[in-house]
């Protein structure tokens, strides 16, 4: 109150000055302009001045003015050396003889701010002051206290006069120090008074979980940060040696008082600085919080940032993908590098998750030209916009076209001469083209054998396509597409004419691509639910899509052409175990604050995707996570014919001709819970 009466008094007076001043600077023609233009500007002054807000929002002061700190020194080093006096006053024993105290106390002072002018000790700022700091003010001063006992002792032999009384200046020293480290602890703790009550309700209450120096680095940003919209609680670790200690003033707290539910009920969640962490930690901390009902949020290592509040922006919510408990796939960039530097480079379906990533992994390796064709006009703009602002010295060609258009591709391949060509464009979504199987043969049998035909012409170096874990066994039409494609790339691979390297990658599905289950279920959690699941015992192989996209890379530089290669993706994920973590995530409790429901399997849907057929063999490769499989091949001619046959049915749209004809190209296909199960039984 004091403080914001003074604030305002102060305004007053220098608004009213300033007006009087420019009343009388004014230059009237007549004593009647004069009284309107002082009773004009006398009405404008009292409006402002008793308009507005006139308080003093300490929260939102960024920093003192560094001459304001100095003041404040100044004036301290004034307060510490008349306590001084009376102290040494108090003394027992003779006072010798000195010069004039009046003298003296300049001496003093004088030396004092010219040490604090050296050694900058108003530099820091004062909310986040350090030992180096405070190390600066304990320097500062002794230095003051060693050149005056100097200089007094040298005029003590010199004149048999002290200027100092000794006692005095170590009193000094002492006191001074004392007080503006304190002033600077008190300034600490009235900042962060101010930080912890502001919108104290709004802001999430969180522990750090681990006690190093990376989790204190995140602590003390939290809690010097005015605008973070978390409050720093206290830590958690593994450790049961720091029950009793305290950290930034906090509390610590141990895995058995998390286990125990003995935390403080106000707490909201943790947050975890993943990249400290392996996989198993990282899901122990999470099952443990998740049970307690806490929130759990991720944080990257804040000693990577030169600026703290960089990194509070940076935390978020953790992701389901942080919690698949899978060792990511490394690859040999020297050869991958080797294979696309300099070189013309096609990438199909590049607007898509895949496709995209591949640019964005391709566009590292220095090549000549990265031609980008999607169908898709939106997002080929923004893949467009974005590689241009992330890589302004690469080439790029973004063309908007359909595979299944021959001519349009033939015109590319003969005007580019392409080295590499990855082939990730393809329909993916099983109920959508299990009830437009016709669409599905157009773009992912004819556009296939287009894009391989003109790679075997043009003579390109490597096609690496993009296949999926449902051309096995397939129990849909999209799957059972994704085969004879399979099935027609090797056997082109295998004629005596061909020089292009035919690769095939397979692999199951990739985390938040566009239409997979995670972004699915995000977007139902965050409408409230009901989260919606096919069969509670559907299960399904995971991966993220930089690994997808490492593994295609790798692919490409891999064996002498015809292989389909699988990557060892671990173990199967339960989807409504995955669901449930996902809702445990977000702060919800599964079945009660979100409902699961089971609609059950749509067409052409199974519970377990396989990456191998039933027949088919696996031989090693110099990576230990990627497998070739030893699939059975067909004859190029028959296949040839089969796949004309197929186009002429989809161009009729007679879908189930289309489907008749997939069954006889890849007899292991048996559809389900499909209105063409007729014809298995035919």
């Amino acid at each position: 109150m004091i403080i914001n009466r003074f604030c305002f008094w102060s305004r007053f007076f220098y608004r009213f000055t300033l007006y009087c001043c420019t009343f009388v600077s004014k230059q009237c023609t007549s004593n009647t302009g004069s009284i309107l233009f002082l009773m004009h500007r006398l009405k404008d002054f009292i409006r402002r001045t008793y308009s507005g807000d006139h308080l003093i929002k300490i929260n939102e002061i960024r920093y003192l003015p560094r001459w304001l700190v100095f003041a404040f020194d100044v004036a301290l080093c004034i307060v510490a050396l008349l306590l001084s006096h009376r102290i040494a006053g108090r003394l027992p024993g003779t006072i010798p003889k000195l010069i004039d105290n009046c003298t003296a106390d300049i001496g003093i002072l004088l030396c004092s701010v010219v040490m604090m002018g050296v050694f900058r000790t108003f530099s820091g700022i004062i909310r986040h002051s350090t030992f180096q700091d405070l190390f600066k003010i304990i320097l500062a001063l002794l230095s003051t206290t060693t050149m005056l006992m100097v200089v007094n002792y040298v005029a003590f032999f010199t004149t048999r006069t002290k200027i100092f009384l000794t006692p005095l200046l170590a009193i000094y020293f002492l006191v001074a120090v004392t007080i503006l480290i304190f002033f600077r602890i008190i300034v600490k703790a009235l900042f962060q008074f101010f930080i912890d009550y502001r919108h104290t309700s709004l802001r999430k209450r969180v522990l750090v979980v681990g006690i190093g120096d990376e989790s204190v680095a995140l602590a003390r940003a939290i809690s010097t940060n005015s605008v973070s919209p978390y409050q720093l609680m206290g830590f958690i670790t593994k450790r049961s040696d720091s029950r009793r200690a305290k950290l930034l003033g906090k509390r610590i707290y141990t895995q058995k008082n998390l286990e125990a539910g003995n935390i403080d009920e106000t707490i909201d969640g943790v947050i975890i600085i993943n990249e400290i962490m392996d996989a198993a930690e990282l899901a122990e901390w999470t099952n443990l919080s998740l049970a307690q009902g806490l929130l759990v949020l991720k944080s990257p290592n804040f000693e990577n940032f030169t600026e703290p509040s960089e990194g509070i922006t940076k935390i978020k919510k953790l992701q389901i993908e942080d919690l698949l408990n899978r060792e990511q796939i490394s690859i040999e960039n020297q050869e991958v590098r080797q294979r696309h530097y300099n070189k013309n480079i096609l990438i199909t379906g590049g607007a898509g998750s895949i496709g995209s990533e591949l640019v964005r992994q391709v566009s590292l390796f220095n090549p000549a030209l990265i031609v980008v064709l999607d169908q898709a006009e939106t997002p080929l703009n923004d893949i467009e916009l974005e590689m241009r602002e992330k890589f302004p010295n690469v080439q790029y060609k973004f063309v908007l076209a359909d595979i299944s258009n021959s001519r349009r591709m033939e015109q590319l391949f003969e005007k580019y001469r392409f080295a590499m060509v990855y082939h990730a464009a393809a329909y993916k979504h099983v109920p959508i083209i299990e009830e437009n199987p016709h669409e599905g043969v157009l773009v992912n049998i004819y556009g296939t054998r287009s894009l391989a035909s003109l790679s075997s012409k043009y003579k390109v170096n490597r096609f690496v396509m993009v296949s999926t874990d449902k051309a096995v066994n397939p129990t849909n039409v999209m799957g059972a597409s994704k085969r004879v494609a399979e099935l027609f790339v090797q056997a082109l691979n295998d004629q005596p004419d061909n020089t292009t390297k035919f690769i095939t990658t397979r692999f199951g599905n990739v985390l938040g691509s566009n239409g997979s289950v995670i972004p699915h279920f995000t977007r139902q959690i965050e409408k409230g639910g009901p989260v919606t699941i096919t069969h509670p015992d559907i299960v399904r192989y995971f991966m993220t899509i930089p690994e997808a996209c490492n593994l295609v890379l790798q692919a490409g530089t891999m064996g002498s052409g015809g292989e389909i290669y699988v990557f060892d993706m671990g173990e199967p994920v339960k989807i409504v175990d995955l669901a449930k973590r996902m809702i445990k995530l977000y702060g919800y409790t599964p079945d009660k604050e979100i409902k699961i429901v089971y609609t059950g399997l749509r067409p052409g849907e199974k519970l377990y995707e396989e990456l191998l057929s039933d027949n088919a063999k696996t031989m090693p490769t110099h990576h230990e996570k990627i497998l070739i499989s030893k699939d059975a091949r067909t004859d190029f001619d028959h296949i040839c014919d089969s796949v004309s046959k197929i186009t002429k049915a989809a161009l009729r749209y007679d879908n189930f001709a289309v489907v008749t004809l997939l069954k006889e190209i890849v007899p292991e296909f048996i559809s389900n819970n499909s209105i063409y199960e007729q014809l298995d039984v035919k």
